[in-house]
């Protein structure tokens, strides 16, 4: 973990991490059911299959934020290569 930060936006506890550059971002959506966000850290969308997205919401709700962070720094860990793999921007795409 490179660095850390937590606020309160509209009731909701969210935690930030940055890990292998990416930001990880672990909100509490109920009462003791945590999810994660990745973003990458330089802005980028992340990229799968060719498909980009500015941000992926990690479906499993756990029970504490280091939880949630775990298997996030997991995710990154086996797909973090791809997330972050270079494809054609959308304008590129169309002129095809």
């Amino acid at each position: 973990m490179v660095g850390s930060g937590s606020s309160v936006a509209q009731g909701e506890l969210r935690m930030v991490h940055l890990y292998d550059g990416f930001d990880i971002e672990s909100f509490e959506a109920g009462r003791n059911l945590w999810h994660a966000r990745i973003r990458r850290a330089d802005a980028a969308p992340v990229v799968i299959d060719g498909v980009l997205f500015p941000v992926l919401e990690l479906g499993v709700a756990w029970s504490d934020s280091d939880a949630a962070i775990a298997d996030a720094k997991g995710h990154i860990d086996h797909f973090g290569r791809r997330y972050a793999a270079a494809t054609k921007s959308h304008a590129e795409r169309q002129a095809l």
